[in-house]
């Protein structure tokens, strides 16, 4: 076990993680997929979103992204070859359902059984988010996430997917990260569909908990043993001081940023200091909704990058709490604090405070500047040290009693990615974007050294 700061994170070893540990990588459609007008897809809202000007910080789009559409046996090859034994990926409704609800795109499933075919053609375990952000832009007319015919809309894609691919695909992830796609997405506005109400947004976030809860229950009657879950991003909370002041704030920002999820997906509703705080802004909640939410699932997933850091705002509306940059700390090439230790200590709090039945680290990586040397590769140590000082931290969770059952990097390529473009890459795999050529990265080379106990460094 490694001990002290001085002990070398790339010197864990696979064997020391219990037998059933699951190891995989992740994807997202509209990140990697491309195609974006090809056999019937309809418009999503990044689509629309990246199609506005000053969105996208290089103006660039997912139209082509990585071509994945075409591409897919390739990077299934290259996870294969990794040595993981899971491939999540996600779905693109709107090439199911290119307007959202009522007609299905044959050719929209067809790409998904040979997707699924391929995964488990390669001995991988298929794990289908159904929803990365990505709404249909006809639902997002009719007013997204802010509307509750939006919950029947996913609910039918839901029981549609789930009977099509139901005797392929046994796990299954309802939502990834409400946070972002809701916070961000109606309030902040700096993510599709890029607006800025707080009382739309945590209308949305209520909507799409409640989405999650009824679909969990039509993908349980359509797939015999299915394990379902939803994908959190959950960060660990800190005060800049040790002030009652800043200890409250930090309080105040853990109700909006982690129970808010977290509490009605346990059967607590939503946290009552946060209602308080919100007055007016809560959102219309209907009898028999929380029961929804809280309807029991096999697993939590877990998203983990970084922690946050608050303190005392009274004038930073509404929550009165400002999140700080602390100086002097590692960062990753996105800014993003480096700190393992607090992903251990966030699972510890989900497993006390909550007892999920599994829990899944469903995203973790980092980003960095890479580039491609004079022998055509891309020696990325950060990354590596990175995903190393991650995994021996995922290595004491469990120690510590956590159940945590599997770790899936992000991402197996570089891709699209949001806001930012093609700026930022987290891929075990570069993407050259002008050829389409694939890379692996020394930092993908050392994971599948792990995972297949090759240790030589």
């Amino acid at each position: 076990m490694l001990n002290s700061a001085n002990d070398d994170p790339t010197l864990i070893r696979v064997e020391q993680f219990p037998e059933h540990f699951l190891w995989g990588c992740s994807t997202s459609s509209y990140q990697i997929e491309g195609a974006a007008q090809e056999d019937g897809r309809g418009p999503s809202i990044w689509d629309e979103f990246c199609a506005q000007s000053g969105r996208i910080l290089d103006g660039s789009s997912g139209a082509i992204a990585c071509d994945h559409y075409h591409r897919w046996p390739e990077d299934l090859d290259l996870a294969r070859d990794l040595g993981v034994k899971a491939y999540r990926f996600s779905v693109s409704w709107s090439r199911i359902f290119p307007e959202g609800r009522g007609r299905v795109e044959p050719r929209g499933l067809a790409f998904y059984d040979r997707l699924v075919d391929g995964i488990l053609a390669r001995g991988m375990e298929p794990w289908l988010t159904l929803y990365h952000w990505d709404l249909p832009q006809a639902l997002q007319l009719q007013g997204g996430w802010k509307s509750r015919s939006t919950v029947d809309a996913f609910n039918a894609y839901a029981d549609l997917l789930s009977k099509h691919l139901g005797s392929r695909v046994k796990h299954w992830i309802t939502h990834n990260e409400p946070w972002c796609s809701c916070i961000m997405g109606y309030y902040e506005g700096v993510h599709a569909p890029g607006e800025t109400n707080l009382q739309s947004a945590l209308q949305a976030c209520h909507h799409v908990l409640l989405s999650h809860g009824q679909a969990t229950k039509i993908i349980r009657a359509n797939v015999a043993d299915a394990k379902i879950g939803i994908t959190l991003s959950l960060h660990p909370i800190e005060s800049e001081t040790d002030s009652v002041a800043d200890a409250a704030a930090k309080t105040r920002h853990d109700g909006i940023r982690n129970r808010w999820f977290l509490d009605p997906l346990y059967g607590r509703g939503y946290p009552q200091d946060t209602l308080l705080l919100l007055g007016r802004m809560t959102p219309l909640v209907f009898e028999g909704d929380m029961v929804d939410i809280a309807t029991p699932t096999d697993f939590l997933g877990v998203n983990y990058y970084f922690p946050e850091v608050v303190k005392d705002a009274p004038s930073s509306l509404p929550f009165g709490v400002e999140v700080v940059e602390t100086p002097g700390v590692e960062r990753t090439g996105f800014g993003w604090q480096v700190a393992p230790e607090k992903m251990t200590e966030l699972l510890m709090r989900i497993q006390a405070d909550y007892a999920p039945k599994h829990i899944y680290l469903t995203e973790n990586g980092s980003t960095y500047e890479d580039v491609v040397n004079d022998s055509g590769e891309i020696i990325d140590d950060q990354r590596k040290r990175y995903l190393a000082r991650h995994l021996v931290a995922a290595l004491e969770s469990v120690k510590a009693g956590v159940n945590l059952r599997g770790y899936f990097v992000w991402s197996l390529l570089d891709n699209f990615e949001w806001a930012q473009g093609y700026l930022k890459r987290f891929g075990l795999t570069y993407i050259d974007y002008q050829t389409q050529r694939r890379i692996l990265k020394e930092s993908g080379k050392w994971y599948a050294r792990f995972l297949k106990a090759e240790y030589q460094k």
